[in-house]
């Protein structure tokens, strides 16, 4: 992985790359922010930088035996750290290191729930056991063979357990000559505080949504102004960019529904009104709960289009067609008040609520707050 191949984070990759050529890349840190932002891909990038014997032009070169070891997961002096479940056949990263190398190379921005998947249970919680920090010790007894230090980079380590936790505690209190390690974590609040209080700490903040506008672009070739309103969706999380991408169908569908219930509520049109509730109640669950989701950002979406603040109006063009005509309904008077429902539907069907119950009462309460 090249600091090339990574999207944004100029400022991050300018102070690893510091670090490295002045040789003050610190024993114990860790890459902290949110998931979906390519923190572990940074990690990756610094390393096969540090190891990297013809770097030039602020990165790797990607051609030495040492780039080419690291772009097939295979360098010799590189330790990949990572939870695991038990119960799927191991108890340290070793077990399951072609699942990892497979996984890496499908997901570089790390989507934890497709690793649930991989390791056969979509539920599962996955940890690093005690039994990791021991391999992890004994493998740092050794002296680098390829390169002058040895690295570790531990992916999610909140999920240490307790008991590995603090025998890597010295690990970090007494670093081994020729070691680094890293650290990548998406909460790094839950990190045993006696280990986290010893890191050199590096914020990933989210990407921009111009960068992963142009990510999907370039990669879905998505329409621009598409383009934009998905990357405001996913938070700068590319995990979440690429998922909106695979529901743009079920967006389609969302908006019709919706255009559905506010044209039949100001017509007044109870009973088919009913039939909208008991059809919208036929979604499983978890598509229900996203539907209401929908509801509340096309409800803000259209008061700010409303209001003409047009820089702050994330649409794509099929909901901005719609939300010409639209938006004049949405206004001071009432946009709170359909926000709420729209959230507290959500809530109810998370709560296994009878979907027929909660869709006809809110679809009853539209009627009057699209007349207030």
């Amino acid at each position: 992985m090249k600091f090339a191949e990574i999207l944004g984070h100029e400022s991050v990759k300018e102070r690893l790359r510091a670090m490295i050529d002045n040789d003050r890349l610190p024993h114990a840190m860790v890459l902290e922010g949110p998931a979906g932002t390519g923190k572990f891909a940074l990690a990756r990038a610094a390393v096969q930088y540090l190891h990297c014997a013809n770097r030039h032009g602020g990165d790797s070169c990607g051609e030495c035996p040492s780039c080419i070891q690291h772009q097939s997961f295979n360098h010799i002096d590189t330790i990949y750290s990572f939870p695991v479940l038990k119960s799927a056949g191991g108890a340290v990263s070793d077990d399951f290191m072609p699942l990892w190398r497979k996984f890496m190379s499908e997901s570089p921005y790390m989507d934890y729930e497709l690793w649930q998947k991989m390791l056969g249970n979509p539920n599962g919680q996955p940890v690093i056991y005690v039994d990791e920090s021991q391999e992890i010790i004994r493998k740092l007894s050794y002296t680098a063979h390829g390169a002058e230090c040895k690295v570790v980079i531990m992916w999610l380590p909140e999920r240490m357990n307790n008991q590995c936790a603090n025998k890597l505690l010295k690990l970090i209190e007494e670093p081994l000559p020729g070691v680094k390690l890293i650290f990548v974590s998406d909460n790094s609040g839950e990190i045993l505080p006696t280990i986290y209080s010893r890191l050199q700490r590096i914020e990933v903040r989210r990407i921009a949504d111009n960068d992963v506008a142009q990510y999907l672009q370039s990669r879905y070739s998505v329409d621009p102004v598409d383009a934009m309103a998905l990357a405001h969706l996913s938070g700068g999380n590319i995990l979440l960019a690429d998922k909106n991408i695979d529901r743009n169908g079920e967006s389609h569908d969302f908006l019709e529904m919706f255009q559905k219930l506010m044209r039949l509520a100001y017509q007044r049109k109870i009973g088919l009104l009913k039939k909208w509730s008991n059809d919208s109640a036929a979604m499983g669950r978890e598509q229900a709960a996203r539907f209401c989701a929908y509801c509340q950002r096309l409800t803000r979406e259209n008061f700010i289009a409303n209001l003409r603040i047009n820089q702050l109006n994330y649409l794509n063009r099929e909901e901005m067609a719609f939300s010409r005509n639209f938006s004049p309904f949405i206004n001071e008077r009432n946009v709170e008040q359909l926000s709420a429902l729209f959230n507290k539907a959500k809530e109810d069907i998370m709560a296994n609520g009878n979907g027929k119950i909660i869709f006809f009462d809110v679809a009853v309460k539209v009627i009057l707050l699209l007349k207030k």
